[in-house]
């Protein structure tokens, strides 16, 4: 069983106009760590947040700060959002053309690194880069904006995953970002998920902070051999 198991709210789908509120709220009620999505409207058509947000929220915020970086160039981006509070940095194997060299850098920075796997792309291009990376996280919607269903078909995925971790001896944590709710989290933990991202099924609930303490009740259900 891997123990680490962590709830992440992306603040992609918190209230912008109370994000220093949001950030607390969800960090009281007992959230892991904070994923903060990075678009740069090329990538991904959608456009968010730069270093100086991410800088400003970590000074509201001691949780660790998942930063997924959804853009081009990221090379160029990952000292400024390291220096600004990254304590992670994923960055998808579609946009880097050295993905090797990408880990390395991010991991000079004493950063976690981690690859980031489109719905769409196979889990066999990672092969030859798991054993350079801490995680993988796997977009089990199309990257670019919150609120989207789940695309199921993404746990096949995890399974595999799960499966080469043990077959080769690994170590790295599968982490799931897009649709996550209290009705599919179940299916998700059982298919080998470590770290659940969730957005607008936290914030956008009735009670986030319950929210937030039931993902964690539902995880505490299961064990993985």
């Amino acid at each position: 069983m891997n123990s680490d198991r962590r709830i992440a709210p992306s603040i992609l789908s918190a209230d912008f106009g109370h994000l220093a509120e949001q950030v607390r709220m969800v960090e009281d009620s007992g959230a892991d760590m904070l994923h903060v999505d990075i678009m740069d409207g090329h990538f991904v058509p959608n456009l968010t947040i730069g270093p100086v947000v991410v800088q400003w929220i970590r000074s509201n915020s001691k949780l660790p700060f998942d930063v997924h970086l959804m853009i081009e160039n990221a090379d160029d981006y990952i000292e400024p959002f390291v220096k600004a509070g990254a304590n992670l940095v994923s960055v998808h194997f579609e946009a880097c053309t050295h993905l090797n060299r990408t880990l390395n850098l991010i991991h000079s920075f004493n950063c976690k690194a981690g690859v980031v796997l489109n719905p769409a792309s196979p889990v066999e291009w990672l092969e030859d880069s798991l054993s350079d990376l801490d995680y993988v996280l796997l977009m089990s919607v199309n990257p670019g904006f919150g609120g989207q269903k789940f695309i199921s078909h993404v746990l096949k995925k995890v399974e595999k995953l799960r499966f080469l971790r043990a077959q080769l001896g690994l170590s790295f944590s599968i982490e799931i970002d897009g649709g996550i709710t209290i009705n599919n989290l179940r299916d998700a933990a059982i298919a080998g998920v470590d770290w659940f991202v969730a957005g607008s099924s936290i914030f956008g609930s009735n009670d986030p902070p319950a929210t937030v303490q039931r993902m964690k009740d539902i995880l505490k259900e299961f064990t993985l051999a």
